[in-house]
């Protein structure tokens, strides 16, 4: 059987510097004191953790917070995958941003290319702005910079109370929507061919 050392991570009188031991249920250790001792139980209210003293062999299957180094391992991987699969490998970002005179932001997008499609990740304007068109200009401007970098479609999602709408008005079409959004709400994806959209130079 596997022992473990407990390692108190909270002030108690329990002492187990040489005890093998087994967490229990309840916030009960029992600690085997070795032959001809009897099995002790303390209760505690101290935060306990099991560290492992028998490490196997093989796979190891561990579930945790946001891991950044796994996340950058897995992007790469799959970068690597899908530019085998697709043949492109011509990735980049790009992005917009608007400012007023005290450098405060009004608003911005953050988009990626790649062979040909551009994808918008993040687009928002400051709430006192959007009266003035600014996501409209937002919008066409990396529109146009799609274009500049060889894209002819764009890809966009928006949840159904964000801005579904806003995206149609500039011509795209919803492809298909993700159910299950928190408050009944869905992700409506969205497409637009550029050679067939609205012109750069047209208002919002």
């Amino acid at each position: 059987m596997q022992q473990t050392r407990l390692a108190l991570q909270a002030a108690h009188p329990l002492n187990i510097a040489a005890a093998p031991a087994m967490l229990l249920s309840g916030g009960v250790a029992k600690v085997d004191q070795g032959p001809g001792n009897r099995v002790r139980e303390h209760s505690f209210t101290g935060i306990l953790r099991a560290v492992t003293t028998h490490h196997s062999s093989g796979p190891a299957l561990v579930t945790g917070d946001r891991d950044a180094e796994l996340n950058e391992r897995l992007t790469a991987e799959l970068i690597a995958f899908n530019t085998v699969a697709t043949g492109s490998a011509d990735r980049d970002m790009f992005s917009v941003k608007v400012t007023d005179e005290a450098g405060d932001l009004i608003g911005g997008l953050a988009a990626w290319t790649w062979g040909g499609l551009c994808g918008i990740e993040l687009l928002w304007v400051r709430e006192d702005d959007r009266k003035d068109g600014w996501g409209g200009r937002i919008l066409q401007a990396a529109e146009a910079e799609a274009r500049r970098r060889g894209c002819d479609r764009v890809a966009v999602s928006s949840f159904t109370f964000q801005a579904p709408g806003f995206y149609q008005r500039h011509g795209y079409v919803e492809t298909g929507r993700i159910l299950g959004i928190p408050g009944g709400h869905a992700d409506v994806h969205i497409f637009k061919t550029l050679a067939s959209g609205l012109k750069a130079s047209e208002e919002a």
